[in-house]
């Protein structure tokens, strides 16, 4: 007994530090194993906390001076000094905004590549034969920014005092009369469609730009004699008493031009079709991303300053969220894809 008992006493004196060696080996092998998972995922945290920790780029799916790149512009400089961060923007102009759209599409879903897109997303859905995206599957929305109705301008030395006086005289000088719109596929040049099919005006060329700067400096130019295109691009240089709105495409008379008819009040229903601005992201942008997105837009466009300079440029704000975002442009494929149907207008 007294064997054993030593035996024993011996055991425990000898064993236990090695015991506790053991176990302060297996704890730290632990935390070793523990801090090798959990490294990366507080990187991401830290990664994510700290967006956007580079610029941010709006992407434009037109050449600039359109509807679509003056909003970019004014809204991209307003958030960078309302988040002390840096917010680009990227043209990419051409196949009816499609080289843009598909970039963004196929851009890495990490909330810097963002889509400053106009209606014609919806649009080019029914328009196109083929696309090289998929407007349902590769974008989600982030925000609502603004919109502009359309207008039908001519240069002020023009004898076209009216939309009643540009029909005669594009009857009556058929392969003179041309009219400069956006890309195919925007709600501009839908509407010159409809009013050359409303008309019976099949020799009304319609020449088409890259974007709706493009268009407006052709009229300036005096390459076409007259243009479709969103209000916001021509505003300037009506104001300057350079070109002449002949009718405004919207549910009422801009404020700043009360003396100039909406296409309803002369006679032309369906013809309320404005230009839409919205920001979608990739599909599988981080919603903490889209999120941050959402909120410091709609934060900026909600101030006085920011309506009041979109208004001054021609744009009236529309601050919604991502849900309402999405909800409009998925329904407008619907709403275009009639119009373009009921038009004729033969796909791309």
């Amino acid at each position: 007994m007294r064997y054993v008992g030593q035996g024993a006493h011996t055991s425990m004196t000898n064993i236990a530090p090695a015991a506790s060696t053991r176990r302060r080996i297996v704890k730290g092998a632990g935390a070793f194993v523990a801090g090798m998972f959990a490294s990366p995922l507080v990187g991401q945290r830290a990664a994510r906390a700290e967006y956007p920790d580079r610029p941010v780029k709006f992407v434009v799916a037109n050449t600039p001076g359109g509807p679509s790149d003056i909003v970019a512009r004014i809204l991209t400089a307003a958030l960078d000094q309302s988040t002390g961060k840096t917010v680009i923007v990227e043209n990419r102009g051409g196949a009816g905004g499609n080289i843009g759209m598909e970039y963004v599409a196929r851009s890495t879903p990490d909330g810097y590549t963002v889509l400053l897109g106009t209606n014609a997303f919806s649009v080019n859905y029914a328009l196109y034969n083929q696309l090289p995206y998929d407007p349902y599957k590769d974008f989600v929305g982030v925000s609502e920014l603004a919109t502009t109705p359309n207008s039908f301008v001519v240069r002020a030395e023009s004898p076209a005092k009216s939309i009643k006086d540009l029909v005669a005289l594009a009857r009556a000088n058929p392969e003179k009369y041309n009219c400069a719109t956006p890309p195919i596929g925007t709600t501009p040049q839908l509407l010159l469609e409809l009013f050359k099919m409303r008309e019976n005006l099949p020799k009304l060329a319609d020449v088409v730009f890259k974007g709706g700067g493009d268009a407006v400096q052709a009229l300036l130019t005096g390459t076409v004699e007259m243009s479709v295109g969103s209000l916001g691009a021509a505003l300037p240089h009506i104001k300057a008493g350079t070109f002449r709105c002949l009718a405004i495409c919207g549910d009422s008379r801009w404020p700043e031009l009360p003396a100039v008819p909406t296409m309803a009040e002369v006679g032309y229903d369906g013809f309320n079709i404005g230009t839409d601005m919205v920001l979608l992201a990739p599909a599988k942008t981080p919603p903490a991303e889209v999120k941050w997105l959402e909120s410091a837009t709609l934060k900026v466009l909600l101030t006085p300053e920011m309506k009041d300079k979109l208004f001054q440029a021609g744009f009236l704000v529309r601050p919604k969220g991502a849900d309402a975002a999405w909800s409009r442009v998925t329904k407008e494929i619907t709403t275009f894809k009639q119009i373009i149907d009921q038009a004729g207008i033969a796909k791309l």
